[in-house]
Protein backbone atom coordinates (compact mmCIF):
# COMPACT_ATOMS: atom_id res chain seq x y z
CA UNK A 1 0.00 0.00 0.00
CA UNK A 2 2.58 2.64 0.72
CA UNK A 3 5.42 4.10 -0.88
CA UNK A 4 7.53 4.16 2.62
CA UNK A 5 8.33 0.84 1.93
CA UNK A 6 10.88 2.03 -1.05
CA UNK A 7 13.09 3.90 2.14
CA UNK A 8 13.49 -0.01 3.26
CA UNK A 9 14.47 -1.58 -0.01
CA UNK A 10 18.55 -1.14 0.13
CA UNK A 11 19.90 -1.88 3.20
CA UNK A 12 19.45 -0.26 6.49
CA UNK A 13 17.70 3.17 5.94
CA UNK A 14 18.60 6.63 7.50
CA UNK A 15 15.52 8.92 8.12
CA UNK A 16 15.97 12.76 8.51
CA UNK A 17 13.46 14.80 10.23
CA UNK A 18 13.44 18.43 9.64
CA UNK A 19 11.06 21.36 10.43
CA UNK A 20 9.55 23.09 7.49
CA UNK A 21 10.31 26.78 7.91
CA UNK A 22 13.18 26.96 10.20
CA UNK A 23 14.87 29.20 8.93
CA UNK A 24 12.54 29.48 6.27
CA UNK A 25 11.70 27.54 3.88
CA UNK A 26 14.32 28.34 0.99
CA UNK A 27 16.51 26.83 3.38
CA UNK A 28 14.31 23.75 4.38
CA UNK A 29 14.24 22.86 0.76
CA UNK A 30 17.88 23.10 -0.22
CA UNK A 31 18.27 20.78 3.78
CA UNK A 32 16.03 18.30 2.32
CA UNK A 33 17.73 18.03 -1.04
CA UNK A 34 21.39 17.86 0.32
CA UNK A 35 20.04 14.76 2.81
CA UNK A 36 18.19 13.26 -0.05
CA UNK A 37 21.41 13.47 -2.26
CA UNK A 38 23.83 12.04 0.53
CA UNK A 39 21.68 8.85 1.43
CA UNK A 40 18.68 9.86 3.45
CA UNK A 41 15.70 7.08 2.31
CA UNK A 42 13.30 8.59 3.91
CA UNK A 43 12.30 12.60 4.87
CA UNK A 44 10.23 13.28 7.99
CA UNK A 45 8.97 16.68 7.65
CA UNK A 46 7.73 18.57 10.90
CA UNK A 47 4.77 20.57 10.69
CA UNK A 48 5.67 23.49 13.27
CA UNK A 49 3.18 23.34 16.15
CA UNK A 50 3.05 26.11 19.89
CA UNK A 51 3.18 23.52 22.09
CA UNK A 52 5.14 20.39 20.16
CA UNK A 53 5.03 17.92 23.64
CA UNK A 54 7.40 15.13 22.43
CA UNK A 55 10.18 17.35 21.39
CA UNK A 56 13.02 18.91 23.29
CA UNK A 57 14.16 22.12 23.23
CA UNK A 58 16.33 21.74 20.42
CA UNK A 59 12.82 20.99 18.31
CA UNK A 60 10.93 23.62 20.25
CA UNK A 61 13.23 26.18 19.18
CA UNK A 62 13.11 25.33 16.09
CA UNK A 63 8.72 25.28 15.69
CA UNK A 64 9.25 28.51 17.04
CA UNK A 65 11.56 29.95 14.62
CA UNK A 66 9.72 28.78 12.25
CA UNK A 67 6.05 29.91 13.37
CA UNK A 68 7.84 33.24 14.27
CA UNK A 69 8.85 33.56 10.89
CA UNK A 70 5.05 32.87 9.21
CA UNK A 71 5.19 29.46 8.30
CA UNK A 72 1.70 27.77 7.88
CA UNK A 73 0.06 24.93 7.51
CA UNK A 74 -1.68 25.97 3.62
CA UNK A 75 2.17 27.35 2.69
CA UNK A 76 3.89 23.96 3.56
CA UNK A 77 1.40 21.98 1.29
CA UNK A 78 2.35 24.37 -1.52
CA UNK A 79 5.87 24.28 -0.49
CA UNK A 80 6.19 20.26 -0.75
CA UNK A 81 4.10 19.81 -3.69
CA UNK A 82 7.07 22.18 -5.35
CA UNK A 83 9.30 19.63 -3.70
CA UNK A 84 8.17 16.61 -5.05
CA UNK A 85 8.87 17.65 -8.49
CA UNK A 86 12.25 16.52 -8.01
CA UNK A 87 12.37 15.08 -4.47
CA UNK A 88 11.19 11.39 -4.91
CA UNK A 89 11.89 9.56 -1.79
CA UNK A 90 9.53 8.89 0.78
CA UNK A 91 8.15 11.96 2.84
CA UNK A 92 6.04 11.71 6.28
CA UNK A 93 4.37 14.33 8.04
CA UNK A 94 5.02 14.97 11.97
CA UNK A 95 3.16 17.26 13.79
CA UNK A 96 0.38 17.03 16.11
CA UNK A 97 -3.24 16.02 16.42
CA UNK A 98 -4.41 19.67 17.28
CA UNK A 99 -2.71 20.70 13.94
CA UNK A 100 -4.89 18.10 11.42
CA UNK A 101 -8.12 18.33 13.75
CA UNK A 102 -7.84 22.48 13.80
CA UNK A 103 -7.47 21.83 9.36
CA UNK A 104 -10.13 19.71 8.99
CA UNK A 105 -8.98 16.04 9.34
CA UNK A 106 -10.55 15.04 5.54
CA UNK A 107 -8.82 17.96 4.02
CA UNK A 108 -5.76 17.31 5.56
CA UNK A 109 -5.45 14.24 4.70
CA UNK A 110 -6.90 14.41 1.29
CA UNK A 111 -4.23 17.08 0.56
CA UNK A 112 -1.15 15.07 2.09
CA UNK A 113 -2.55 12.33 -1.04
CA UNK A 114 -2.88 15.06 -3.37
CA UNK A 115 0.79 16.03 -2.24
CA UNK A 116 2.28 12.85 -2.25
CA UNK A 117 2.95 12.56 1.35
CA UNK A 118 3.09 8.67 1.98
CA UNK A 119 2.36 8.65 6.06
CA UNK A 120 1.46 10.78 9.09
CA UNK A 121 3.41 10.77 13.15
CA UNK A 122 1.39 11.87 15.75
CA UNK A 123 3.35 11.64 18.93
CA UNK A 124 0.43 12.85 20.96
CA UNK A 125 -2.12 10.58 19.58
CA UNK A 126 -2.76 7.30 21.44
CA UNK A 127 -2.92 4.27 20.40
CA UNK A 128 -6.70 3.91 21.54
CA UNK A 129 -7.48 7.42 19.97
CA UNK A 130 -5.97 6.02 16.56
CA UNK A 131 -9.54 5.24 14.82
CA UNK A 132 -10.35 9.58 14.92
CA UNK A 133 -7.70 9.52 11.99
CA UNK A 134 -7.14 5.86 10.32
CA UNK A 135 -10.57 5.77 8.38
CA UNK A 136 -9.31 9.03 6.42
CA UNK A 137 -5.48 7.76 6.28
CA UNK A 138 -7.01 4.34 4.91
CA UNK A 139 -9.14 6.05 2.33
CA UNK A 140 -6.75 8.29 0.58
CA UNK A 141 -3.75 5.35 1.02
CA UNK A 142 -1.93 7.90 3.90
CA UNK A 143 -0.20 5.76 6.18
CA UNK A 144 -0.80 6.35 9.95
CA UNK A 145 2.97 5.67 11.29
CA UNK A 146 2.71 4.24 14.86
CA UNK A 147 5.33 4.86 17.75
CA UNK A 148 6.10 2.41 20.04
CA UNK A 149 8.07 3.94 23.82
CA UNK A 150 10.04 2.05 26.21
CA UNK A 151 6.97 2.66 28.57
CA UNK A 152 4.23 0.53 25.95
CA UNK A 153 5.63 -2.62 27.23
CA UNK A 154 2.54 -5.31 26.95
CA UNK A 155 1.03 -2.72 24.10
CA UNK A 156 4.08 -3.52 21.92
CA UNK A 157 2.62 -7.02 20.21
CA UNK A 158 -0.79 -4.89 19.20
CA UNK A 159 0.68 -1.99 18.11
CA UNK A 160 3.17 -3.95 15.91
CA UNK A 161 0.48 -6.42 14.74
CA UNK A 162 -1.72 -2.73 13.38
CA UNK A 163 0.96 -0.79 12.53
CA UNK A 164 1.30 1.09 8.83
CA UNK A 165 4.23 1.98 6.55
CA UNK A 166 6.99 1.91 9.22
CA UNK A 167 6.97 1.44 12.83
CA UNK A 168 8.60 4.42 14.81
CA UNK A 169 10.18 3.02 18.22
CA UNK A 170 11.32 5.59 20.32
CA UNK A 171 14.65 4.91 22.09
CA UNK A 172 14.29 6.76 25.86
CA UNK A 173 11.59 8.18 27.85
CA UNK A 174 11.32 11.92 27.64
CA UNK A 175 11.42 14.39 24.48
CA UNK A 176 13.70 14.33 22.04
CA UNK A 177 17.04 15.64 21.97
CA UNK A 178 20.74 14.06 21.57
CA UNK A 179 21.73 11.66 24.04
CA UNK A 180 25.28 10.46 25.39
CA UNK A 181 23.83 6.61 26.20
CA UNK A 182 21.21 4.90 25.22
CA UNK A 183 19.95 2.59 28.26
CA UNK A 184 16.67 1.11 26.91
CA UNK A 185 16.64 -2.59 25.59
CA UNK A 186 15.56 -2.13 22.46
CA UNK A 187 16.58 -5.71 21.65
CA UNK A 188 13.61 -7.27 23.55
CA UNK A 189 11.49 -4.81 21.58
CA UNK A 190 12.52 -4.94 18.71
CA UNK A 191 12.04 -9.14 19.01
CA UNK A 192 8.67 -8.71 20.09
CA UNK A 193 7.96 -6.06 16.84
CA UNK A 194 9.36 -8.85 14.68
CA UNK A 195 7.89 -11.48 16.45
CA UNK A 196 4.14 -9.33 15.73
CA UNK A 197 5.07 -7.75 11.90
CA UNK A 198 6.75 -7.67 9.02
CA UNK A 199 6.23 -3.85 8.77
CA UNK A 200 10.40 -2.15 9.14
CA UNK A 201 10.90 -0.50 12.37
CA UNK A 202 13.24 2.21 12.92
CA UNK A 203 14.70 4.07 15.87
CA UNK A 204 14.58 7.09 16.62
CA UNK A 205 15.16 9.93 19.65
CA UNK A 206 18.73 10.41 21.34
CA UNK A 207 21.08 9.42 18.13
CA UNK A 208 23.68 11.88 16.79
CA UNK A 209 26.37 10.22 16.52
CA UNK A 210 27.88 7.55 13.98
CA UNK A 211 28.34 5.27 16.12
CA UNK A 212 24.77 5.17 17.74
CA UNK A 213 23.42 4.73 14.21
CA UNK A 214 25.60 1.93 13.70
CA UNK A 215 24.49 0.29 16.94
CA UNK A 216 20.94 1.09 16.55
CA UNK A 217 20.89 0.03 12.77
CA UNK A 218 22.45 -3.15 13.99
CA UNK A 219 19.55 -3.89 16.19
CA UNK A 220 16.49 -2.13 13.89
CA UNK A 221 15.73 -1.91 9.95
CA UNK A 222 16.55 2.07 10.22
CA UNK A 223 17.64 4.61 12.50
CA UNK A 224 15.75 8.35 12.62
CA UNK A 225 17.83 11.97 13.85
CA UNK A 226 16.42 15.37 14.23
CA UNK A 227 17.55 17.14 16.93
CA UNK A 228 21.60 16.92 15.75
CA UNK A 229 20.30 18.30 12.07
CA UNK A 230 18.33 21.00 13.81
CA UNK A 231 21.28 22.34 15.34
CA UNK A 232 23.07 22.63 12.26
CA UNK A 233 20.29 24.50 11.17
CA UNK A 234 20.29 26.28 14.09
CA UNK A 235 24.04 26.96 14.30
CA UNK A 236 24.64 28.03 10.37
CA UNK A 237 21.06 28.89 9.33
CA UNK A 238 20.96 29.41 5.54
CA UNK A 239 24.72 27.91 5.13
CA UNK A 240 23.35 25.06 7.05
CA UNK A 241 22.10 22.43 3.84
CA UNK A 242 25.98 22.13 3.09
CA UNK A 243 26.93 20.72 6.67
CA UNK A 244 24.07 18.96 6.89
CA UNK A 245 24.86 16.89 4.07
CA UNK A 246 27.82 16.54 5.06
CA UNK A 247 26.47 15.09 8.32
CA UNK A 248 23.66 12.61 6.79
CA UNK A 249 26.51 10.76 4.56
CA UNK A 250 28.59 9.84 7.66
CA UNK A 251 25.33 8.98 9.16
CA UNK A 252 24.26 6.70 6.47
CA UNK A 253 27.94 5.34 6.25
CA UNK A 254 27.58 4.45 9.30
CA UNK A 255 24.16 2.40 9.20
CA UNK A 256 25.32 0.46 6.12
Amino acid sequence: MSNIKKAFENGKAFIAFITCGDPDLETTAAAIRAAVENGADLIELGIPFSDPTAEGPVIQAANIRALNGGVTTDKIFAFVRQLRRDVKVPMVFMTYANVVFSYGADRFISTCREIEIDGLILPDLPYEEKEEFLPLCHRYGVALVSMIAPTSENRIAMIAKEAEGFLYIVSSLGVTGTRAEIKTDLASIVKTVRENTDIPCAIGFGISTPEQAGKMAELSDGVIVGSAIIKLLEKYGRNAPEYIGEYVRSMKDAVK
